[in-house]
């Protein structure tokens, strides 16, 4: 899949559409995921190779992306990417980077005025940029009639009040700033916890660990379900040992126990799952291994 390219499936009656920003070579695979041995990568290649990793670098293959759902009526964005122009020294690939999201939604038929809702799973630099542009100086938000949901344990965490993640990496405060502070300013943010439900199909839960307030998307329609899981999977060797959380992760353990859940209840329910960052077919469905043998397997990837 190259990063002009759109993508489209339906769920029930929800139709779905992945808007990929960028995709490539990310990082070290073994930087990314640390506790998952180079064996794990190796064992699994045909499933990973060339969507998710680079062999001969090691290197694990990413995207940024937008997941646009159609749902009863409304124009649900899930997650914004890096945004434009932003500065953030912490982070090379993101530092000052151009991008046109905007132009990339029109491919798949949505204008800044379309979108009702704007979900951001939690709030990292990579999934709020797109929140605001650059209105001669000021951000402002992109999307002028859209909710932003915004999970309250990051809200607070990352906003003022937590002192913009306590100080751990420097980017939270400009990030915060320049994505999420003139939402509230604007009024169009809405803070919720524990659970939030969008539409008759669309629901969000928390799903803490990555960040405190992480969450997850879950859909249901006719039948069928799929679940848009932000950061809770980096690489498809997460899918496959669930225990080994990203090295993004700010709870490691709480994390792995949230994956596990998460990717427990999709095997059950026999859900699409939809991560933030996967390259390749972007979404897969799961299954639980035999006995004793842990984790789970990749079953089928999306069309």
């Amino acid at each position: 899949m190259t990063e002009d390219t759109v993508q489209r499936f339906m769920i029930g009656d929800v139709e779905v559409h992945r808007v990929v920003e960028w995709q490539g070579p990310f990082a070290p695979a073994r930087q990314l995921v640390p506790d998952c041995g180079p064996q794990v990568w190796k064992e699994h290649e045909e499933h990973l190779v060339p969507g998710h990793w680079e062999p001969g670098a090691d290197l694990a293959v990413s995207a940024l992306q937008t997941w646009v759902v159609r749902s009863a009526g409304r124009t649900v964005l899930v997650d914004t990417g890096v945004g434009s122009g932003r500065e953030r020294p912490g982070s090379p690939m993101f530092h000052r980077r151009r991008g046109d999201l905007p132009g990339r939604l029109r491919q798949a038929g949505v204008d800044p005025g379309d979108v009702d809702v704007v979900v951001n799973t939690h709030i990292h630099a990579d999934h709020v940029g797109w929140n605001t542009r650059d209105d001669d100086g000021s951000w402002v938000p992109t999307f002028p009639r859209a909710r932003y949901l915004l999970p309250a344990p990051d809200d607070h965490h990352f906003g003022p009040g937590g002192g913009y993640g306590g100080g751990a990496r420097v980017d939270d405060r400009l990030v915060y700033e320049d994505s999420v502070a003139p939402v509230h300013r604007a009024g169009q943010a809405v803070v919720w916890d524990g659970e939030y439900r969008i539409d008759e199909h669309l629901v969000l839960e928390a799903a803490p660990g990555h960040t405190p307030g992480s969450s997850v998307l879950r859909l249901a329609s006719r039948g069928e379900r799929a679940v848009f899981v932000g950061d809770l999977l980096h690489s498809p060797v997460q899918i496959l040992r669930p225990e080994c959380s990203s090295c993004f992760c700010l709870d490691p353990r709480q994390a792995a126990g949230t994956r596990q859940r998460v990717l427990e209840r999709a095997a059950d329910e026999r859900a699409l799952v939809v991560p933030a960052h996967f390259g390749g077919g972007g979404a897969v469905e799961v299954r639980k291994r035999d006995a004793g043998q842990g984790g789970f397997s990749l079953h089928r990837w999306a069309a």
